[in-house]
């Protein structure tokens, strides 16, 4: 009998994807990459839009280390589905310079792939790591979009495979901050009314102690 080939199944609604930590050692052994993340890959085809989430539990991990780049590749069984980030340190900073990505899913039986390249998403100081709860979507081609959320990663100096403070990314920092600004703004209009109040009310006193 045939084997079976692995295929992904895709899905007409969207779910949060389950979180793993990926962890990938140098040559002697030590964490030069380590990355948590959901990873949720969204295809448009013919105007219909499908979902599947990447179960960290089927996901192989491969790559290299090297002092001023490294490869972290997360992949399904028979390569029905990819991740590769390509890592680069510059200036005591490391960041995401390449990202691809591929599906190969049921019921479509195509392949849905894309990359970015030359960029710098993820930056963080070394021996830093970048964190982005509120995740982020990120456009792979005109078919394939990859949503990691939550998100947090570090490369190249990863001591004893934990993660180092934390670089908060900006959708993260808009969102403890905007409550916070809003507070201020309520707090300091009711301060201006109470004083306001106040003062009509001290005019008047005074006002009637003149008849």
């Amino acid at each position: 009998s045939e084997a079976q080939i692995y295929r992904p199944v895709l899905q007409p609604s969207e779910n949060p994807p389950s979180t793993g930590t990926y962890l990938l050692n140098n040559r002697v052994g030590k964490p030069c990459i380590k990355a948590t993340m959901g990873a949720e890959y969204i295809i448009t085809d013919k105007k219909k839009t499908w979902y599947f989430n990447l179960d960290p539990s089927s996901v192989n991990i491969s790559g290299n280390c090297g002092k001023e780049a490294a490869v972290l590749s997360l992949s399904l069984p028979d390569k029905a589905a990819s991740l590769q980030f390509t890592f680069r340190k510059e200036n005591n900073f490391f960041y995401v310079t390449n990202l691809t990505a591929h599906l190969s899913p049921q019921p479509v039986y195509q392949t849905y792939s894309g990359s970015m390249t030359h960029k710098k998403l993820f930056t963080a100081a070394d021996s830093q790591s970048f964190k982005c709860i509120s995740g982020n979507l990120l456009l792979m081609s005109t078919e394939l979009k990859i949503k990691l959320v939550p998100l947090q990663m570090q490369a190249f100096s990863v001591p004893k495979g934990g993660y180092g403070p934390e670089v908060e990314c900006w959708a993260d920092f808009n969102k403890r901050l905007i409550p916070t600004i809003l507070g201020a703004t309520v707090v300091g209009l009711l301060l201006i009314a109470g004083l306001t109040s106040l003062f009509i009310r001290d005019r008047r006193r005074h006002g009637y102690e003149r008849l």
